[in-house]
């Protein structure tokens, strides 16, 4: 019974571990004139539910409520599968393993980055929970513009 226990922690375990990314924040030097939001949803090639549940939830949210900063381009959204060569590069830069959800704030050239992939796994299966949050953190980091 104890060896079925272990297993089932360590099976949890390792799914978590897949789907988890995680990133530092930094400040990096960028051109001064810069100020925008880069969201980025980083994901593997096989996705559960929850990891699709996120970019649905994100997308939805973008298109709802922050159009304007789109078409602007004061906020950008990609979607970037981590096991794909050509992306090497910034899932290092961002170290995204697997599923992970990054703000990228460029603020006068300085790149801070706002992990919330710990928030979007809790919420990401409630569309009007994680929309309402991930709303009021972009708020909250357009106003500092």
């Amino acid at each position: 019974m104890k060896i079925i226990k272990i297993l089932t922690i360590f099976t949890i375990g390792l799914m978590l571990t897949a789907c988890n990314g995680q990133s530092k924040n930094t400040d990096q030097s960028l051109d001064q004139s810069i100020s925008k939001i880069e969201v980025l949803d980083f994901h593997s090639t096989h996705r559960c539910m929850t990891c699709k549940a996120i970019e649905a939830n994100t997308k939805y949210t973008l298109d709802t409520y922050f159009t304007k900063q789109l078409k602007a381009n004061q906020i950008t959204f990609q979607v970037i599968d981590v096991d794909k060569e050509e992306n090497e590069k910034i899932a290092e830069k961002f170290e995204a393993s697997g599923t992970a959800l990054i703000l990228n704030v460029i603020k006068n050239g300085k790149e801070k980055q706002i992990d919330l992939t710990e928030f979007a796994f809790m919420e990401g299966n409630d569309k009007d929970a994680f929309s309402k949050e991930l709303k009021t953190k972009i708020d909250t980091e357009l106003k500092t513009f």
